[in-house]
């Protein structure tokens, strides 16, 4: 493989996406590689932020029904600009809530324990958080947690295999809450063959998408797929605490919301303010409180981008970057005991790279004093992600090269091997 710099900037001259770059604020003097954790601000999500503030300023209350973007069906509006990102229906996605509170949303409705049915099927790599929410629900439903939340172990720490959540879809779970990517190995799980084996045994089964929207093409729709949530400030780039997204397979509409909210009435009706709630007929049912309109206004200038480019060419991109760090690593710093953890195969890779070492948070550390932000993942994990919108080749060359100076220099020894308060 050629390693040096010039091949890194042909590759850069042959990127169809290179202009997009120019649309992103890149913090002066960085190489941004935490995209996975926080997209960085584009120039049309802060025009979408300024046109929403302006709709407030000028419009007062009338903004819910009147301007450019009317806030009464703004949550719809998202929802249909993300549903190609997850091969969904317009009406099958909407943008609400939170990750967990939306998952908590989607237990409620759908987690229907009867008979020996009242296990919950989980992984142990998934984000805590999400394991945080079956647990609770599980207690609010009257079952202790440590036996009816049905863990699924890894055999290596890092990776799951499809076989082993198979075998644990056994005749006592009801539910499964599985990740799309692994927050840590960047693992894509076979989303497609595990709702098949789930549905072959009559269990709904509903993914987390949090490190794969905006990242993978998704086909939610093909597959079949009972549920699904995210967040939107990853790869999607809609701001810190950014409005979450929910997506429910439209042969469940009817199903009732299990948190029932206001917004979550049919819109028509909602107004009426009735003791007893109409729920809206489609996704919009699952929605609880007031639209968080000014959290979701950077999402709407995000979405545009990812509407003109289509997810099929920044997918290409994303593994091109990749792997072509992937081999950077492999050629460059073999001698210094890196473990490449992520998957080596494409259709199991997500968006970014999970590298072992036992001076993680130190390499971290010192890769942030050269100008690079990592993602350090505790005990001893580093992840870059290089992404596609605004990510060069150039930049994941020049990664691996400061890589090898600190490990050959021995920088990383200056700092302590313990990690930030925000990692």
């Amino acid at each position: 493989m050629d390693i040096t710099k010039e091949y890194a900037r042909k590759l850069d001259k042959e990127d169809t996406l290179k202009k997009y770059r120019t649309e992103f604020y890149i913090p002066s003097g960085t190489v941004y590689m935490d995209g996975n954790s926080l997209g960085l601000l584009s120039k049309r999500a802060e025009s979408a932020v300024l046109s929403l503030l302006d709709s407030w300023k000028n419009s007062g209350i009338d903004g819910w029904m009147k301007g450019q973007h009317p806030w009464y069906y703004f949550a719809e509006r998202l929802g249909g600009m993300c549903s190609p990102l997850i091969g969904a229906m317009d009406e099958e996605v909407i943008i609400t809530g939170s990750t967990t509170s939306n998952l908590h949303q989607l237990i409620a409705s759908f987690y229907k324990p009867h008979g020996s049915r009242t296990k919950i099927l989980v992984d142990e790599l998934n984000f805590p958080s999400d394991l945080y929410a079956v647990s609770s629900q599980l207690a609010l439903h009257g079952y202790d947690p440590s036996e009816h939340m049905k863990i699924v172990r890894s055999q290596d720490g890092m990776l799951l295999e499809e076989v082993d959540i198979i075998q644990a879809m056994t005749e006592d779970v009801s539910l499964i809450v599985l990740p799309s990517v692994l927050y840590r190995s960047g693992q894509i799980l076979n989303m497609k063959l595990l709702t098949e084996e789930a549905h072959k045994r009559d269990i709904l089964i509903g993914f987390d998408l949090c490190h794969s929207i905006g990242a993978i093409p998704h086909a939610m729709d093909e597959w079949e797929v009972d549920f699904a949530f995210w967040c939107t400030y990853k790869h999607l780039n809609g701001g810190p605490g950014s409005v979450g997204g929910l997506y429910v397979n439209r042969k469940h509409f009817g199903v009732g919301p299990g948190l029932a909210g206001w917004f979550g009435s049919d819109k028509d009706k909602q107004f009426d303010l009735d003791i007893k709630m109409t729920p809206a007929t489609q996704v919009g049912s699952y929605q609880i409180g007031t639209p968080h309109i000014l959290s979701a206004a950077p999402l709407y200038g995000s979405l545009q981008i990812f509407q003109e480019t289509g997810i099929a060419r920044i997918r290409d991109k994303s593994w091109k970057l990749t792997e072509y760090m992937r081999c950077l690593i492999d050629e460059l710093l073999s001698e210094y005991a890196f473990q490449n953890v992520s998957p080596l195969e494409q259709e199991r890779r997500g968006g970014h790279l999970f590298l072992i070492h036992e001076e993680a948070a130190r390499i971290c550390k010192a890769l942030k004093e050269k100008g690079v932000v990592p993602d350090f993942r505790s005990p001893n994990g580093i992840r870059l992600a290089p992404v596609a919108l605004y990510n060069t080749f150039e930049e994941v060359w020049e990664t691996v090269q400061f890589l090898k100076e600190i490990m050959e220099k021995e920088e990383y020894l200056k700092f302590e091997n313990k990690r930030e308060v925000i990692a």
